[in-house]
């Protein structure tokens, strides 16, 4: 089992979805994070004075997947995401040691479906 948490774009948010989908992969998690890489950030003017934005808007996403789906999963974010510019966004796998489905009681590879 592996967890893959991705940070991507907003506006590449529908397309890796929609390649997700396309993989078979349904289960995920989404919320809206703020952070930098090589884009540093940008500055701008506001009401005269000059701001230094460095902490840019990004999704995370976060999946949960046993084994033989960890390279569609990868690939599907991949292909939702990539515009070939700076700041597409990283990929992260790490491993799950264990996964509990609240309702069932149910441990390991059959909780996350």
């Amino acid at each position: 089992m592996k967890l893959i948490t991705a940070y991507i774009q907003p506006h590449a948010l529908n397309k890796v979805k929609q390649a997700l989908y396309e993989k078979e992969v349904f289960k995920m998690s989404v919320t809206n994070a703020l952070g930098c890489g090589q884009q540093k950030g940008y500055h701008e003017s506001y009401r005269g004075v000059d701001v230094e934005v460095n902490l840019l808007k990004k999704i995370r996403i976060e999946i949960a997947v046993n084994d033989e789906f960890v390279d569609d999963t990868v690939d599907a974010i991949i292909s939702g995401a990539r515009s070939g510019n700076i700041g597409d966004g990283k990929i992260f796998i790490t491993e799950l040691p264990e996964c509990i489905r609240i309702r069932t009681g149910q441990k390991g590879s059959d909780a996350i479906g």
